[in-house]
């Protein structure tokens, strides 16, 4: 095969979560450990930090791997899903696996496939554990699919476990209480391996609590640790000053994830980095400063506030739960803009309605839908945004949505393009 049929092979053949929903949803890890007892046990020859929760543990994988990457560490970075390139899943220091290794890797264990007919989410898991031992990296940052317990990540034994929040999404497979959803979320705090929460609820606290005691594993919550003082925007980066009880000076942190919802996971971070080096990582302020001020260009990072275009400005985020839509209307709330334009697709396995009553009535609104079959269609959407007074014309695809919105807007104006990490991916800067 060549990576064309390759790809056709891994998005065609086998069950594609991101594409159909529940029906590639394994919940068991026997296929991820068959594909990586046949591949050598690869989890098994790098350490790990593994990474969970609702919101926010793609931000907070991305800044962690980018400080190992700033302190020479041969850095691999497992995330999904991908925006516009498989290859994006699986990275060493900043680079995409090669089409090569994606090739090689399929053709090896397609037989064994044929056999066990894993999930499309259980093979990349398999692939970046393989290329990670391949590649003999210092260290992996690996971060789960949707949950924790069952998750095909779930297999590594990392130095460090991080939890970054818990809210509801994919209730139908996690729960639908809080206390349900931390316990799945909590299957990845092993045996005597730290774990960092990022933020508790009352909840979800005894939850953690519970699962760090029977484990023997020491935990803390970065939220109660370290405290947000001030933040500011600077030339398109946030600025943080962050009160550190190891420190007697404030420290100011510059992100090039301008969200001020990055604050929080800025305190994960920070609370990760000094358990990592209480273990031996040599990683110093001076390197996080810089690794920090340069996530993106450092590890590829995009749609999380990011901005595209300017005078209207248009921004790109992948929020597509209820808390992460109310990060991102705080966010606007922040943002210096006239009228708001919202381009809106989603998923049909998400809380539409109550994502729906979050949305502001004053915004104007371009329906739309990712080309998946699992995309909402955005007639449906938009006639069920209606009910909640939310009122807008609907478009076959993100790129004509985003022309509409930038004909009607001033140049004043701000367009927010979100609810689905799919739709951001499918955005085309030349067909805008």
């Amino acid at each position: 095969m060549n990576y064309t049929e390759t790809l056709d092979y891994l998005f065609g053949r086998l069950p594609m979560f991101s594409r159909i929903g529940a029906a590639a949803y394994r919940k068991d890890l026997t296929n991820t450990r068959t594909l990586c007892e046949a591949l050598g046990q690869p989890h098994l020859q790098f350490p790990a930090v593994h990474i969970a929760g609702t919101n926010g543990k793609g931000s907070v994988s991305h800044m962690l791997a980018a400080v190992f990457q700033q302190a020479g560490y041969k850095t691999g970075l497992y995330t999904s899903p991908h925006l516009r390139d498989f290859r994006e899943r699986i990275k060493i220091n900043g680079k995409m696996v090669p089409e090569s290794f994606v090739i090689r890797f399929t053709e090896q264990i397609r037989p064994l496939a044929e056999k066990i007919n894993p999930s499309f989410f259980e093979i990349t898991v398999a692939m970046a554990f393989a290329y990670f031992a391949e590649e003999k990296t210092d260290i992996a940052i690996i971060e789960t699919g949707m949950g924790g317990r069952f998750d095909s990540t779930n297999i590594v034994t990392p130095e460090l476990s991080v939890i970054t929040n818990i809210g509801f999404d994919h209730m139908q497979f996690l729960g639908d209480s809080l206390e349900q959803i931390a316990f799945e979320k909590a299957g990845i705090i092993k045996s005597g391996v730290p774990v960092v929460i990022g933020e508790v609820l009352p909840e979800t606290r005894p939850v953690f609590e519970k699962a760090a005691e029977e484990k023997q594993s020491p935990l803390s919550v970065a939220a109660k640790e370290r405290q947000v003082l001030n933040w500011e925007w600077k030339q398109h980066l946030l600025r943080v000053e962050v009160a550190d009880p190891h420190h007697a000076d404030h420290n100011w942190y510059e992100l090039d994830l301008p969200g001020i919802y990055q604050c929080k996971n800025l305190l994960t971070v920070l609370e990760a980095l000094h358990i990592l080096r209480k273990k031996g990582w040599m990683l110093d302020g001076e390197q996080v400063h810089m690794a920090l001020r340069h996530t993106k260009k450092m590890t590829g990072l995009h749609g999380r506030w990011e901005i595209i275009a300017e005078n209207p400005a248009l921004v790109l985020d992948v929020a597509h739960n209820p808390d992460g839509i109310k990060q991102l209307l705080q966010q606007v709330e922040l943002t210096p803009h006239e009228q708001l334009h919202i381009v809106l697709g989603v998923v049909k396995d998400k809380d539409v309605s109550t994502l729906l009553r979050l949305l502001p009535v004053s915004a104007r609104y371009y329906f739309t839908q990712a080309a998946i079959p699992r995309a909402l269609p955005a007639d449906v959407l938009a006639a069920e945004a209606a009910t909640n007074g939310l009122e807008g014309a609907v478009f076959p695809d993100v790129n004509l949505a985003i022309r509409a919105a930038r004909s009607q807007a001033g140049a004043a104006d701000l367009i927010v393009v979100c609810g689905s990490i799919f739709l951001a991916g499918e955005v085309d800067a030349g067909k805008i």
